[in-house]
């Protein structure tokens, strides 16, 4: 594989993937069932990575707690199955693009 990009771009594919993967099939936490994983930023020095995500649930508290509670599980996971030295710290943020675009959706069809 030619490796035309980034590495910072290939690390946030790969944890964008195995995030997706961890919180779709081994995370037991009801309130992250709902959870979608949109994109991830990984800063230049790879160090912190933003986790954007979106939730039926929107950004609600439980969500955050359950977030919060499953970080060192999601890392010590990234940390077997990536094989960069470190993993970058876990921030997740809710993003509101869509909640944005749902009620410009809405208000248009109200005209």
């Amino acid at each position: 594989m030619a490796k035309d990009y980034p590495r910072s771009d290939r690390i946030r594919q790969q944890i964008k993937k195995e995030l997706a993967n961890l919180l779709q099939r081994e995370v037991k936490d009801p309130a992250l069932n709902q959870i979608t994983i949109l994109d991830v930023e990984v800063s230049p020095c790879l160090k912190h990575a933003k986790v954007f995500f979106v939730s039926q649930e929107e950004a609600s508290e439980d969500v955050m707690k359950g977030l919060t509670r499953s970080m060192p599980f999601l890392r010590s996971q990234l940390a077997k199955r990536m094989t960069t030295r470190g993993i970058p710290k876990l921030h997740f943020v809710y993003d509101k693009s869509i909640d944005e675009s749902i009620k410009i959706s809405k208000l248009l069809d109200g005209i």
